[in-house]
């Protein structure tokens, strides 16, 4: 679905690029989680992706398509909630009326059923709601668009824990094998149980590219506060209830992902990380 080739991008007058030769293939179906700390491009690839801004080197095809064309039949099937964003002050039902005409399999029976999630009515009017309100609205508006690519910036940035609840079930409820999520958070709490497939960048490149099932599988994630444990363990972090560790996955079962231990695994021992995927797999 989605090809991202050797991508080089730099801000003006920035002393180092943001992205530098950086490639990445998405597949559909799939919920990513776009992971990494402030400032390592994260909001900056999915501008990319959208044809919002251009690279210096490379380029990304959507569909077989360069997304810095900006064709029709490319913006009609992606859409894109930043972090930020502002709304008209004016109904929701004027704005999805003059909005909606653009997207082909948009539905206002899926945006009916995307507001009861998060306890919203069609009369609410944009300009007298709170930043979390507008961004659960635009994001019930881009999900009826029926896109086959949504990009979400740090969507729960200014949601309530009710309103994180909610959207993790909105998440969940309307994935199908067409459509492709990319999710970029540096809250990864948040969508630990979302997640199909991780990717991590740093300093300007790819750290982690692998499915939810391949890293579950080559790696356990336990909290104990065992010393033999945490002493042998490939990566251990102390907190307040324990120390979350990561070991090597010997069995080949399932094991439940730690997003936060594994981000941090990642951040301070790559090389670690890259070697335990480069093994043969695990035993089934």
């Amino acid at each position: 679905m989605l090809k991202i080739n050797q991508l080089s991008f730099s801000y003006p007058k920035a002393k180092r690029p943001v992205l530098d030769d950086f490639s990445l293939e998405i597949a559909e179906g799939n919920v990513y989680g776009l992971l990494g700390k402030n400032g390592t491009g994260k909001s900056t690839l999915l501008y990319l992706i959208a044809g919002l801004l251009f690279p210096q080197r490379g380029n990304v095809l959507f569909n077989g398509a360069d997304t810095r064309r900006r064709l029709p039949s490319t913006l009609n099937d992606m859409f894109l909630v930043p972090e930020e964003f502002a709304l008209p002050s004016m109904s929701f039902s004027s704005y999805i009326k003059c909005n909606a005409p653009f997207y082909p399999r948009f539905s206002h029976e899926d945006m009916r059923r995307h507001l009861d999630i998060f306890d919203m009515s069609p009369d609410i009017n944009l300009g007298e709601l709170s930043m979390g309100q507008k961004k659960k609205a635009f994001m019930c508006f881009a999900l009826a668009c029926n896109t086959s690519l949504l990009l979400l910036d740090e969507p729960t940035n200014g949601l309530d824990i009710p309103g994180k609840s909610s959207f993790r079930k909105f998440i969940a409820s309307n994935m199908t094998d067409e459509r492709t999520i990319i999710i970029s958070t540096h809250q990864v709490l948040d969508i630990d149980r979302l997640l199909d497939h991780v990717v991590l960048i740093n300093n300007n490149g790819l750290v982690l590219d692998r499915c939810v099932y391949d890293i579950t599988t080559r790696l356990n994630f336990l909290t104990t506060n065992d010393k033999d444990l945490i002493a042998d363990a490939l990566y251990a972090q102390p907190t307040i209830g324990g120390t979350h560790i990561i070991t090597r996955n010997e069995s080949g079962d399932e094991s439940q992902i730690n997003l936060e231990t594994l981000f941090e695994f990642a951040l301070t021992s790559p090389e670690i990380l890259t070697g335990i995927f480069d093994t043969k797999e695990p035993r089934k």
